[in-house]
């Protein structure tokens, strides 16, 4: 059997052993002069991160060729997702000192550049679904949130952030756990404040109690979300309401 041949089989039953990928997941692999290429589609954010992680982790493998997209949650055109994350940056208080533009057919227009001082600009590009940040921001909490904000759009496949950072910054787990706290307190549909954040070695827990499961679900995917985060544990404790007056 060749490198090449054992490198395939080893990553594949690697993958086919992740039980959110399960053992009738499809992706197709190539492996060549260090590089292993992941293609295809998968059911989350969390299931392609996983599988990155198990792939870059062979000892033959030097580097990934990241090809993975998401299943998106609600089929949009690329014209339409643009439009959305365009607005999402727009009305982002956080990012109210950065010019926003958008890649449209090759061409860059300028959305909105800001009155006073520019502390950066961000330009949005889709394309088959896939979400590209390019540009320069403040701080690494700026770009972790544009990513996030580009994730929130239902019919986003992937989400390439190529933003730079003005001034450079040691990120420390300290700053992924400020992120992710950031992150759920945005998200409407999580009470953020039932949720305890640390995070060890960019493995971030999510420790708390919710009402719902769809609810527990979603905060684990705002974390997963955050630029940074090579994996999440949830240990966020469903407890319903309990009904209470006469008529509860």
């Amino acid at each position: 059997m060749s490198l090449r041949e054992r490198v395939l089989e080893e990553v594949r039953a690697s993958f086919h052993s992740e039980p959110r990928f399960g053992p009738h997941g499809h992706v197709e692999l190539d492996f060549s002069d260090g590089t292993l290429t992941v293609e295809g589609e998968v059911q989350s954010v969390a299931v392609k991160k996983l599988l990155l992680e198990r792939g870059a982790a062979h000892p033959a493998v030097d580097g990934i060729a990241d090809r993975l997209r998401v299943a998106p949650a609600q089929p949009m055109g690329d014209s339409q997702i643009r439009d959305v994350v365009r607005d999402a940056l727009l009305e982002e208080a956080a990012l109210a000192e950065v010019a926003i533009r958008e890649v449209v057919k090759g061409e860059t227009l300028t959305v909105r550049e800001p009155p006073g001082a520019c502390r950066g600009d961000i330009s949005i590009e889709v394309e088959d679904g896939v979400v590209t940040l390019d540009g320069l921001v403040p701080s690494l909490a700026h770009k972790r949130l544009a990513g996030v904000l580009a994730w929130w759009v239902p019919g986003t496949r992937d989400v390439i952030n190529g933003l730079e950072v003005q001034f450079p910054e040691e990120d420390r787990d300290e700053e992924i756990t400020d992120a992710v706290r950031m992150v759920l307190e945005k998200d409407p549909f999580v009470d953020a404040s039932q949720i305890h954040v640390s995070t060890r070695e960019s493995v971030v827990t999510l420790e708390g109690m919710l009402p719902k499961e769809a609810e527990r679900e979603m905060a684990e995917f705002d974390a997963w979300y955050v630029f940074g985060v090579d994996k999440v544990v949830n240990e966020i404790v469903v407890h319903p309401v309990e009904p209470t007056g006469k008529y509860g």
